[in-house]
């Protein structure tokens, strides 16, 4: 859930967010390291009088400056490639949900059991104020979930950090993606896109009980 103040990433509540997680924690420790042997580069130049007036050109430098960020590239996108293809992967899902992003809620198809509207919730004394909602999605937990999404109106984005889905809800077009919830508890996410005046009106409350509690509340 997202808190006040936090300068870290929500905890992960899926494999697709800890692949992320993973694939960001490799990238920042090479961007780290890169910066701290630039700054040592640059200090050390600094603080060096002394040049070769003789020294107009070497082959190995300039060798050896092109194939290293070549390498480092490399480094990381075999990961980011591998990342990619888990994301976008869809292998047999044992429900699928059909969501429909409107001016200012979402509407939400389980297709064999019912359809739910959900809006937000506008209470100006309660702290979780436009986040909360009427209605709330419930998704089962270790239970590949197949989520659809489009939009009746304009563009809108279905997004949940928590769980590293972020899936664009275009008109006309359809989107998927897959959703294994790991531990049972109510997730937020909202729309990330600016789809208007009302953009603040359209959260996700995601709730993921049990198997068991989840064929009860459907």
């Amino acid at each position: 859930m997202p808190i006040w103040n936090i300068i870290t990433l929500q905890n992960r509540n899926s494999p697709t967010i800890e692949h992320l997680n993973i694939f960001h924690d490799h990238t920042i420790t090479i961007l780290v390291i890169i910066t701290i042997i630039t700054l040592y580069l640059i200090t050390v130049s600094t603080l060096n009088y002394r040049f070769n007036r003789h020294l107009l050109e070497n082959n190995q430098i300039e060798l050896f400056w092109t194939i290293l960020p070549t390498l480092i590239l490399i480094f990381i996108a075999i990961p980011s490639i591998k990342t990619l293809y888990l994301i976008e992967e869809i292998i047999s899902p044992s429900i699928t949900i059909k969501t429909i992003g409107h001016q200012w809620h979402w509407t939400y198809d389980y297709s064999d059991f019912k359809n739910i509207k959900i809006r937000a919730l506008n209470i100006k004394r309660n702290k979780i104020r436009l986040i909360k909602t009427f209605n709330r999605l419930v998704i089962p937990s270790n239970t590949p979930t197949r989520i659809l999404i489009t939009s009746k109106d304009v563009i809108h984005s279905w997004t949940i950090p928590s769980l590293g889905v972020k899936i664009d809800a275009v008109p006309g077009r359809i989107n998927q993606s897959i959703i294994l919830i790991k531990r049972p508890r109510v997730i937020i996410g909202q729309c990330s896109e600016v789809c208007g005046a009302g953009h603040r009106f359209i959260p996700i409350y995601l709730e993921r009980p049990s198997i068991k509690l989840f064929l009860k509340k459907i």
